[in-house]
This record gives structure tokens, C-alpha cells and sequence, in this order.
């Protein structure tokens, strides 16, 4: 007697690479910023702009560590320079010592820098408490080659945040008696709309009456805080009531066939992350004609990430345009290369960046097919081997993101409701 069975191929699965930076290491020390900077897309447009674009004719290494005996702390360590030694540019070094109270919430930590340009030696220190919604933060150079004004010598703040309202001000100690607080700001959100107003005075007509020292904003902005799941936000903003600002970015998560002979049989996608933003920057006073191309710009940015290895961004500005190409590898710790080309619209010219990071402070948490996922198919025909591609449908996923179950997400990925 013999007992035959036929073995059912195993299911189709679409691979959820992890995202190449996530959470941004801004993030880190959100609470020592004003929510006025962070909000409106501003954050994500400044990874977008600026991330893995070095600087042309220039390196830049950077090192971060964490050890395994004790996750509370670790070490940011950068070296950058020109590459071709010039007098007048000097190799330049620095270090970030941090410690965190607690490894599930960043909102309370210190830290100590140290560098070869000023400052010198700096301490900053935050407290934050979600049940109350309060914190206060410190910053202070400790180490200055001089200190010309009252915030070289330190900066003190006090905030509040909870899901939909954040204020706060940032106070300078030992400043003289008719100096008015660093900056204050009030940001509230109501529904998918949010706006906010920050108050920045500058020196030698710093009142609330002037209104260059007030800048108002206003967004609107539809998805989860989760990467995992599509976002857009679009924005605009008065700028010290002269300056006009236009914004928005876009974040799509998109699944493609697999071209990847190495793979399974099984493996019939993969999820792709596309970033896209657009800022346009353009004066509304009469003091500089606004057809001076430095003073009405703007620039359009994207962004793929192919897989968990391989990342391309490019940028478009009226005077010029730049390419980065970065590989990382999933390593412990992780080893990423970088490279930028900057074409120059004035001259022509195209010129070349180089930088190298290692890091062990993400971690990659959803490389293969993520069980937060599950196929959206009427019946059961993706578990055939590969006929979702034969008749041309795409297998299509839904996160239980979208329902608010964040159970199975690691940490750096969960929507913080409780702070706006």
C-alpha cells in the first residue's frame, strides 16, 4: 500500500524590503525643535533635497554604533573634507555621544558633542512625558572659540504636544533684558488640515508688532505617519512676511514583478518606495526684483528605492542638478556606499561626491514578505505559481496599518498618535 500525495506549491509571496533610512536620525531630536520646522512636510522634503547628496569634490564618512551590552547609547562619529586638499578647506571631525532613557521612546535623552569647529563642546538634554504631553530641553556649548552673542551661551525650551495642538518656546538664559524669547510657535492639526504660526525675532527690531518676525503656515495632508502605507502633503507658507512658499511630497509604495533570477519561484513581486516633491521659493516684497533668478527659485526632487539594496535620487533647480546612486548592504552593521554627480547649469561643469556610512542604530525588521501583509485576491488563484503575472494582474497588498493595528510593526514604524 502506498500513501501519494501531491505536494501544493508553496503560496506566492511579494517581497516588503525595509526602507534605506527609517527613522530619519532628525527624528531623534524632534523634541529640541520647534514643531513649526518639522511639520508641513518639511522633514521629509529636507531627507529628499538633501540625504546622500555630498557635497561636489568632497567625501564624507560616517559611523554609527550601538552596543550590544547596553542599548541605551550610542555614537555618531563623521570625518568629511575636500578631496583634493586646499588651505582654505580643512578635513573637519566630530562626535555625538548620546544616551536615552528609554530604547522604545527617543523623546528623552542627552547627549555630548564634540568637534574640531565650534562649537568645540556642546551638552543638550530633553524630557519629555506622553502621559502629560510637557518637556523641556537644554542646549549648551559648553566650548566656544568665542561667544558673541547671548545664544552662545545656551538655549532652554519649554513645549507641549498631544495629538492634535504643539506650542512652545525656546528662551535664551543669560540674554540682556530687552531680548525677547528665541523663537515661540503654536501648530495645531483638525481633521487632515494643519497650520501654525512661529514667532522668530531678529535682532535690532525684535517686537511682536514687526511682522517680519512671524511666519504662518498652513497644510493639508492625506495617509498614515507609517512609510509603509502612501502619504502626500502639500503646503504653504509666508515666510518672515516676505518670502512665499510652495510645497508638496509625495510617498507611494508600488509593487513590481521580480527580475531577480536568484529568488524563488514563489516570490512574484516586490514593494517599491517612490518619493517625489516639488518647492517653489519666491519673494512677495518690493525690496529685490523678484526676476532675480537667487531670489524666486525652486526645485523638484525624486526619489526609488528598487529593493533593500539599491537606492537613485535626482533634483532639478534652476542652477543645477544633481544624481545619487547609494548601494547598502544588510550587514551587522549595515555598510552603505554613495556616490553624486552635480552638473552645474552656469558653466556646464559636472562634478562628484563621494560618502561611505556604516550603522547599526536601524535595523532592517521586514526584509522578506511581512506576515502585516496579506494578498488582496477575490479567490485563490495567487497561490498557483506565478499566474497573477500570467494574466496580467499585479497582486495587490494592504497593511492592517490602514485598520490602526500597529501590533506587528517594529517601533520606528508605529504612527506616534499622541504627538503631532
Amino acid at each position: 500500500m502506498g500513501n501519494s500525495s501531491t505536494k501544493e506549491p508553496p503560496p506566492a509571496v511579494v517581497l516588503v524590503p525595509p526602507l534605506f533610512d527609517f527613522p530619519p536620525l532628525a527624528a531623534r531630536t524632534r523634541m529640541l525643535e520647534s514643531s513649526y520646522d518639522l511639520l508641513f512636510g518639511k522633514l521629509a522634503l529636507k531627507c529628499l533635497f538633501e540625504d546622500y547628496y555630498d557635497e561636489a569634490r568632497h567625501f564624507s564618512t560616517r559611523i554609527m554604533l550601538k552596543p550590544i551590552d547596553d542599548p541605551h547609547v550610542d555614537l555618531i562619529a563623521t570625518v568629511s573634507g575636500p578631496l583634493d586638499h586646499k588651505p582654505e578647506e580643512n578635513i573637519t571631525g566630530n562626535a555625538l555621544f548620546r544616551w536615552q532613557s528609554n530604547i522604545n521612546d527617543p523623546h528623552t535623552f542627552m547627549d555630548l558633542y564634540v568637534s574640531t569647529t565650534n562649537p568645540i563642546f556642546r551638552m543638550r538634554s530633553c524630557a519629555y512625558y506622553p502621559k502629560y504631553g510637557f518637556g523641556a530641553f537644554g542646549i549648551f556649548p559648553l566650548l566656544l572659540k568665542e561667544r558673541q552673542s547671548s545664544e552662545d551661551y545656551g538655549l532652554m525650551g519649554l513645549r507641549y504636544g498631544s495629538g492634535n495642538l504643539s506650542f512652545g518656546a525656546t528662551l535664551m538664559p543669560f540674554a540682556m533684558k530687552d531680548e525677547l524669547p528665541k523663537s515661540a510657535w503654536l501648530v495645531s492639526r483638525m481633521g487632515r488640515v494643519t497650520a501654525g504660526v512661529q514667532f522668530e525675532p531678529h535682532f535690532g527690531n525684535a517686537k511682536l508688532t514687526n511682522l517680519m518676525n512671524w511666519s504662518c503656515a498652513i497644510g493639508y495632508g492625506v495617509g498614515s505617519a507609517s512609510p509603509l502605507s502612501p502619504s502626500f502633503n502639500f503646503s504653504l507658507e509666508l515666510a518672515k512676511s516676505s518670502q512665499f512658499i510652495a510645497s508638496f511630497y509625495q510617498h507611494m509604495v508600488v509593487q513590481r514583478r521580480v527580475q531577480n533570477p536568484l529568488e524563488g519561484n514563489e516570490v512574484v513581486g516586490i514593494t517599491n518606495y517612490i518619493d517625489f516633491g516639488f518647492e517653489l521659493q519666491t519673494r512677495v516684497d518690493d525690496i529685490i526684483s523678484s526676476n532675480d533668478i537667487s531670489d524666486s527659485t525652486f526645485q523638484v526632487g525624486a526619489s526609488w528605492q528598487a529593493n533593500k539594496n539599491f537606492l537613485v535620487k535626482a533634483k532639478v533647480g534652476p542652477l543645477r542638478s544633481s544624481m545619487a546612486l547609494a548601494f547598502k548592504s544588510w550587514w551587522k552593521p549595515s555598510l552603505t556606499f554613495s556616490i553624486s554627480a552635480i552638473r552645474s547649469h552656469t558653466d556646464g561643469k559636472t562634478q562628484y561626491g563621494f560618502g561611505i556610512r556604516t550603522e547599526d542604530l536601524r535595523e532592517a525588521s521586514y526584509q522578506r514578505a511581512d506576515p502585516n501583509f496579506v494578498m488582496l485576491t477575490p479567490n485563490k488563484e495567487h497561490l498557483a505559481e506565478g499566474i497573477v503575472w500570467k494574466t496580467g494582474k499585479r497582486p495587490m497588498l494592504q497593511s492592517d496599518i490602514n485598520t490602526g493595528n500597529f501590533d506587528g510593526l517594529p517601533k520606528e514604524l508605529r504612527p506616534l498618535d499622541k504627538i503631532l
